[in-house]
């Protein structure tokens, strides 16, 4: 029987497998946060401490919001009716604040980082 030599579609595909499961393994743990009648829904969020996390935010009213925070330094303009990505993160223990800009005196938060 002949040697047989892994073909370069055999060799991209064994790469590709092995490299789906780094990437699941490394993806970030993912929250959802809603924007509903201008205020942030849980208005506190709990995340681990020195990992990066995704937030999904759904803007749920039918005007826009701006999701910002000094404490972790973020802003991302969240249009109506729509969602938005906002990566936090990693972030030692602590509470830090974020709010809309566009509505400061109802859409008030915490993230809450253990």
């Amino acid at each position: 029987m002949p040697l047989r030599f892994p073909t370069r579609l055999s060799v991209a595909l064994a790469l590709a497998v092995l490299g789906a499961g780094r990437s699941t393994a490394a993806e970030s743990p993912s929250l959802r946060l809603l924007i509903v009648d201008h205020r942030f829904q849980p208005a506190t969020l709990a995340i681990p401490a020195n990992t990066k996390v995704k937030l999904v935010i759904e803007n749920r009213d039918a005007t826009p919001e701006e999701f910002e925070s000094n404490d972790f330094d973020r802003e991302k303009i969240i249009l109506p009716n729509s969602s938005a990505v906002v990566f936090v993160g990693p972030l030692p223990p602590g509470q830090y604040r974020f709010f809309g800009e566009f509505n400061p005196a109802t859409a008030q938060g915490v993230l809450r980082v253990e």
